[in-house]
C-alpha cells in the first residue's frame, strides 16, 4: 500500500470502465433469475441458501435469515404479533435463555442494538448478523443462532412480559407528529388493501394484551423452512464449507406437512385522486406530497432494464428542475425532491414531497403539478437529459470500479431482496454494461414521456400538512382542475434553463511549491508545508479505487465573538452557500458537477473552522478547484437570497417551539450549561439581528488565509496526479498580506459556561398531542491535563459499560425501554486550553411517563454499584472484545484514518510532530486496553464520573390539558374516509414518505 507502482495499477484500473465492450442484445432477451456471483441452492427441507466469499471487510461475515412472513398475515387479534416475535427471538430459544444471544453477540464484539440486528415489514421479517470469524466456532454458532430464530423461539408467558415494555416503547417513539402522519397517510395510500391496516408495530391493545398462545400460534402457522432463506457473505476460504454448517445447522429441521401458502394481498388502483389535509400543532412545518401508485412490476427482461433506466433519468431530470425552482426569487417552496419508493410487493410509488412557507401549500402544489404537466407538453431539453445521462453513468462507473470492494452487508441485503421480492442480482460488471449501452441512446423525448404515468387519474394521492389550517380539500381540487385546464389548453410556457459556465476556476493559478517534506512511516503518510503556509498530509490506501476523503482546518471560530456579532456570524455560511460560496449560484454548480463524483462543504463551529469533502480520484482536481473557490471567492449579500436564508431560518424556529421536545432540550441546555449565548436556541428575534453583510464579511475572513489550515487527505491518491494538482490549486491560495485568524491556537478563547455543583431534578411538562417521556442523565466530568491521554480513552471505555449495563437493567431485565443512548461531551481539549479538561457523560432513553422517576433511580444506582462494586470481569472482556471489533474494521476504512489523523494534529500532545502525537495517542489506547481490569473501570468510574453529590436530571412529561385536547382537534379530512386520526409531517428533510419507519427493527 503507498507504493509508486501500486498506485499506478490502482489507477489504471480506474480507466477499466471506459474499455468496457458494449452488448449487442434483443430487448425480449431474459434477464437471468439466479443471482450473480453466490453459491446459491436449496436443501431438501425446502431452505434456501446464499453463499458468496467476499473480502470487505477481513475476516467479518454479514449473516441474516430472511422469512417471507410479516405484518400482513396477521389477523385483527394478532396486529403486531409478527414484530413481538422478532422481538423475544433475541429473549430465549431452546438453546439460549435469559438474552444470551444478546451475550454472545456483545461477547465476540458484533454488533447488538435497536436498528442493528432485525427487522418486521409488511411481507418479511429478516434477522441480520455481522460477526468476526477469526476463529473456526464463531461462524457455527451464529448459524446456529439463525437456526434457532426459525424454529425454536420460545415465546413463554414470562418472556413476554419481559419484553411487553420495550414493545410498547418503540411503539410510543412513533406517536410523534411524524408518526402519526405517516400511520394516517399509509391509510390512506393503501385503502381498500389489507395493508392499510396491518403496520408493523401494531396495535396498542394487542401489544398490552396478546397471550403467548396467540404468539405460538402465529410462529407455527408461518415460520416454515419453506418460507425463509439463510444468506451468509463474507471473508470465506471458500463456500463449500459454509454451505455445510448451513446444512449441519438446518438440514435437520422439518416442516409440517400441508402448510398454508402464503397469500397475495392486492393494492386497489382507483381513477378519482384522493385528497389529505392534515392540521397537526406539533408538525416540523407545511408540506406537500403527491404520491402516484403504480405496480412495481419484475425485471424479467432486458426491456425491463432499459425501462428502469428510463424512470431513473425522468427521476433525476425532474429534480433538477425541482431544486433550480427551490433557488428563484420568492420560491413555491423551499426543497422539493422526486422518488421511487417501493412500498409493497408488487406495489410502488413515484412521490414529489415539498417543504414550504407556512399558509404556501396551495402555492407549492399548484407548482408542483405544473413541471410534471410542462414536461408533458413541451419535455425535457436534450441538454436537461445529457446532464442526467452523464450522474448515470457516473454512478455505475464508480460501482463498477469498486466491485471488488463492496461491503458484505450490501451484497447480503441485494440476496435478501432476491428472495423476499424476486428482484434479479444480475452483478456490477454486467449492469454496467447494460447501462453503457443503452444510457448513450436513450433520447428525452423517450425521458419526458414517462410523465404520461403521472396523471392525477393514475391512482393519485395528495396530502398537505400544516401546522396551522389555511386552506380547504375543495382549495387542492380547484389547484387540480386548474392546472389540467391550462395543460389542456396548452398555456404552460416551455422550461428556460440558464447559461451554465464552461470551467470552475476562471484562470488557474500559479503553483506553489514545497517548502517542507516529512515521511511518518508509522502512519504511512507524508505531510507538506506549501509555500503559502498549507500544511498538507496524505496517505495513500487501497481500501476503496474509487474515494479520496479530505478536510483542512484551522483555530479560530465561533467563540471568539461577542454577542453583538455572534448570531450574524452564525448565519454567515447559510447565506455564502446560498449565495455561491465556491464563485458559481448552487442551480449553476450543480449543473457543472453533473457526472462529476465530488462534493465539499464547510462549517464553522466554536473553536476552528473546516472545509470538508470527498471525491473520486478522477475528479480530484474538480474537488480542489471548488477549494481554491472557497478561499478565493468574496460572497456578498444578495437581496432575494438573504430573504430566502432567512425565511427557511424562521420556519425552522417556528417548528422547534412547535415540538414537544424543545421546552424539554432547552432546559437541559440552561441547567447544564447556564445562559451562554452559544447555547441558548435560537429565537426569532434572535433572526431579526442579522446584518447580512457583516454575515458575509466574517465567513469571507473564515477562509481566506492558507497558512492557518491544515489539511488531511486519506484515500487512492495516485501522487504523480495528485502532488501538481495540490501545489497548483492549494498551494495556489494566495496568502493575505496580514494575518486575519491567529495562526496558533494558544490564543483561542474558550467559551464560557459553569456546570452545576449540586444535584439538580426537574420535571418539564410540555403540550403534546399523544402522550410521550425522556429523561436526560448529565454528570460533569473533569479531565486533568497530565493524564489527558489515557482519561479520554477511559471514558470511551467506560460510556460502552454504561450503555451495555443500562441497557440490561431498564430493558432486558426490566422491560421498560427500547433503547438507551450514552454520550460524551468535552469541551476544550484541544491545544489551545491549557487547562483541565471540563466536560459531561450524558445518559438518555424514553419511557412510560408514569415510571420514568423510578427508571432514573434504577440507573443512578447501577452507577452507584458499578462504583462500589466494580464490573465484572465478563463485562470487561465484552467492551475490550467490541472495542477491539470495531478498531479492526475502521483500519480498514478510509474515514477512520482521517480521523485518527486529524485528532494526532489536534491533541492537546501535538507539538509540530504528527507521527509522534499519533503514536502517543496509538500507544495510549494500549496502554489502556492492557490495563482495563474490572479494578480499574471501578476506579476509572469513581475518578472521572463522581456523580452522587453532582448531576443533573430533567425529565420531559405530557401537559394533561393538551393530552387531553387531542381528541377536540383533529381536523384530518381526507376524501371519502371518516376523519378520525390526526397527524402530522414528517419534517422538510424529508424526500419521500418515509415508509421505511414501518420496518420496525429491535
Amino acid at each position: 500500500m503507498g507504493s509508486l507502482l501500486a498506485e499506478k495499477s490502482s489507477f489504471a484500473k480506474m480507466q477499466s470502465f471506459r474499455c468496457l465492450e458494449l452488448l449487442n442484445l434483443s430487448l425480449n432477451q431474459e434477464v437471468n433469475q439466479q443471482p450473480f456471483g453466490v453459491d446459491y441452492g436449496r436443501l431438501d427441507n425446502g431452505l434456501v441458501y446464499y453463499v458468496r466469499c467476499n473480502p470487505k471487510p477481513r475476516t467479518r461475515a454479514a449473516l441474516a435469515l430472511a422469512v417471507k412472513v410479516g405484518s400482513v398475515l396477521e389477523e385483527e387479534n394478532e396486529r403486531g404479533v409478527a414484530h413481538i416475535v422478532e422481538h423475544l427471538a433475541f429473549s430465549a430459544t431452546k438453546k439460549y435463555t435469559n438474552h444470551n444471544i444478546v451475550k454472545f453477540l456483545e461477547s465476540i464484539g458484533a454488533e447488538f442494538g435497536p436498528c442493528h440486528n432485525a427487522l418486521t415489514y409488511f411481507d418479511e421479517t429478516v434477522y441480520e448478523l455481522f460477526i468476526p470469524i477469526d476463529k473456526p466456532e464463531l461462524l457455527s454458532e451464529a448459524i446456529l443462532v439463525l437456526a434457532e430464530f426459525s424454529s425454536e423461539i420460545r415465546l413463554s408467558k414470562d418472556d413476554l412480559e419481559k419484553e411487553r415494555g420495550a414493545v410498547m416503547e418503540e411503539y410510543r417513539q412513533g406517536r410523534n407528529a411524524s408518526g402519526r402522519i405517516e400511520d394516517a397517510h399509509w391509510a390512506l395510500m393503501m385503502e381498500g388493501s389489507k395493508y392499510a391496516e396491518r403496520l408493523p408495530i401494531g396495535l396498542e391493545k394487542v401489544i398490552q394484551m396478546v397471550s403467548s398462545e396467540t404468539l405460538k400460534q402465529f410462529y407455527q402457522k408461518w415460520y416454515h423452512l419453506q418460507n425463509m432463506a439463510v444468506i451468509a457473505v463474507g471473508d470465506f476460504p471458500e463456500t463449500k464449507g459454509v454451505v455445510e454448517l448451513i446444512r449441519t445447522h438446518f438440514g435437520h429441521k422439518t416442516s409440517m406437512p400441508d402448510l398454508p401458502p402464503i397469500p397475495h394481498f392486492p393494492v386497489p388502483s382507483h381513477e378519482e385522486p384522493r385528497f389529505s389535509y392534515f392540521v397537526e400543532p406539533e408538525a416540523a412545518g407545511s408540506s406537500v406530497m403527491i404520491s402516484y401508485k403504480m405496480q412495481a412490476g419484475q425485471l424479467k427482461t432486458i426491456k425491463d432494464y432499459r425501462d428502469m433506466l428510463v424512470e431513473s433519468m425522468f427521476e433525476k431530470a425532474l429534480n433538477q428542475r425541482f431544486f433550480k425552482i427551490s433557488k428563484r426569487k420568492d420560491p413555491p417552496y423551499f426543497s422539493c425532491s422526486a422518488a421511487t419508493d417501493y412500498l409493497v410487493r408488487q406495489s410502488k410509488a413515484y412521490m414529489t414531497t415539498s417543504y414550504c412557507k407556512e399558509k404556501g401549500t396551495l402555492e407549492a402544489l399548484e407548482s408542483m403539478l405544473t413541471e410534471v404537466a410542462r414536461v408533458r407538453l413541451h419535455g425535457f431539453s436534450e441538454r436537461e437529459i445529457s446532464l442526467v445521462r452523464a450522474l448515470l453513468l457516473s454512478s455505475i462507473e464508480s460501482a463498477y470500479l469498486e466491485r471488488d470492494q463492496m461491503e458484505s452487508t450490501n451484497l447480503r441485503n441485494e440476496y435478501v431482496q432476491h428472495f423476499i421480492h424476486d428482484k434479479p442480482v444480475i452483478g456490477i460488471e454486467y449492469e454496467a454494461q447494460l447501462q453503457k449501452t443503452f444510457l448513450p441512446h436513450i433520447s428525452a423525448s423517450e425521458v419526458s414521456k414517462y410523465a404520461e404515468k403521472l396523471w392525477t387519474s393514475c391512482s393519485c394521492v395528495i396530502k398537505i400538512v400544516e401546522p396551522q389550517a389555511s386552506a380547504k380539500i375543495d382549495d387542492l381540487k380547484k389547484v387540480v382542475m386548474k392546472i389540467n385546464k391550462l395543460e389542456k389548453e396548452r398555456s404552460i410556457t416551455p422550461w428556460d434553463d440558464e447559461d451554465v459556465p464552461d470551467e470552475i476556476v476562471n484562470s488557474k493559478p500559479n503553483a506553489g511549491s514545497i517548502l517542507h517534506r516529512l515521511e511518518y512511516s508509522n502512519i504511512g503518510a507524508t505531510e507538506l508545508i506549501l509555500s503559502n503556509g498549507m500544511r498538507v498530509c496524505y496517505k495513500c490506501t487501497d481500501f476503496s479505487d474509487d474515494e479520496v476523503l479530505f478536510l483542512g482546518f484551522s483555530y479560530g471560530g465561533l467563540s471568539e465573538l461577542p454577542k453583538s456579532k455572534y448570531f450574524s456570524s452564525l448565519m454567515g455560511s447559510r447565506i455564502a452557500g446560498e449565495v455561491g460560496m465556491f464563485g458559481h449560484r448552487p442551480s449553476v454548480l450543480m449543473d457543472m458537477l453533473a457526472g462529476k463524483r465530488v462534493g465539499v462543504d464547510v462549517d464553522v463551529g466554536k473553536y476552528m473552522r473546516t472545509f470538508h469533502g470527498y471525491c473520486s480520484p478522477l475528479y480530484l482536481e474538480t474537488a480542489l478547484q471548488l477549494v481554491y473557490q472557497l478561499f478565493t471567492t468574496d460572497v456578498t449579500p444578495v437581496e432575494e437570497v438573504v430573504k430566502r436564508v432567512m425565511q427557511v431560518e424562521k420556519e425552522a424556529v417556528l417548528a422547534q417551539e412547535r415540538d414537544p421536545f424543545t421546552a424539554f432540550t432547552n432546559r437541559v441546555i440552561e441547567i447544564n450549561y447556564g445562559n451562554s449565548y452559544f447555547f441558548k436556541p435560537i429565537r426569532i428575534s434572535n433572526l431579526r439581528k442579522v446584518d447580512p453583510l457583516k454575515a458575509c464579511e466574517y465567513f469571507n475572513s473564515c477562509f481566506k488565509d492558507p497558512s492557518t489550515f491544515s489539511v488531511v487527505i486519506v484515500g487512492n491518491i495516485d501522487t504523480t496526479v495528485a502532488l501538481p494538482l495540490i501545489l497548483q490549486y492549494l498551494g495556489g491560495i494566495p496568502k493575505p498580506p496580514e494575518p486575519i485568524f491567529h495562526s496558533k491556537s494558544d490564543y483561542i478563547k474558550e467559551l464560557h459556561f459553569a456546570y452545576p455543583t449540586t444535584i439538580a431534578r426537574e420535571v418539564v411538562h410540555s403540550p403534546m398531542v399523544e402522550a410521550q417521556c425522556g429523561v436526560h442523565i448529565c454528570i460533569p466530568i473533569e479531565l486533568k491535563k497530565g493524564t489527558m491521554v489515557e482519561e479520554i480513552q477511559h471514558i470511551e471505555f467506560l460510556k460502552k459499560l454504561l450503555d451495555n449495563k443500562i441497557l440490561q437493567l431498564l430493558r432486558f431485565k426490566h422491560g421498560q425501554i427500547y433503547d438507551a443512548s450514552v454520550y460524551d461531551f468535552l469541551d476544550g481539549y484541544l491545544p489551545c486550553i491549557a487547562t483541565d479538561v471540563r466536560g459531561d457523560i450524558s445518559i438518555y432513553f424514553s419511557c412510560d411517563p408514569k415510571i420514568a422517576s423510578k427508571l432514573v433511580d434504577l440507573a443512578l444506582d447501577e452507577i452507584l454499584r458499578l462504583q462500589e462494586e466494580g464490573p465484572s470481569d465478563q463485562d470487561v472482556s465484552t467492551i475490550l472484545e467490541i472495542e477491539q471489533r470495531a478498531h479492526e474494521n475502521g483500519l480498514q476504512e478510509n474515514g477512520y484514518w482521517l480521523e485518527r489523523i486529524l485528532y494526532s494534529y489536534q491533541s492537546r500532545i501535538y507539538s509540530g510532530d504528527v507521527g509522534t502525537s499519533f503514536k502517543i495517542l496509538d500507544e495510549g489506547r494500549s496502554k489502556v486496553r492492557e490495563s482495563l481490569t474490572p479494578l480499574t473501570m471501578q476506579l476509572a468510574l469513581q475518578r472521572i464520573v463522581p456523580f452522587k453529590n453532582q448531576h443533573t436530571v430533567v425529565i420531559l412529561k405530557p401537559q394533561s390539558s393538551w393530552f387531553k385536547w387531542l381528541g377536540s382537534i383533529s381536523q384530518w379530512t381526507p376524501h371519502g374516509r371518516d376523519a378520525k386520526i390526526l397527524a402530522g409531517i414528517a419534517g422538510f428533510t424529508a424526500l419521500a414518505l418515509a415508509f421505511r419507519r414501518y420496518s420496525h427493527r429491535s
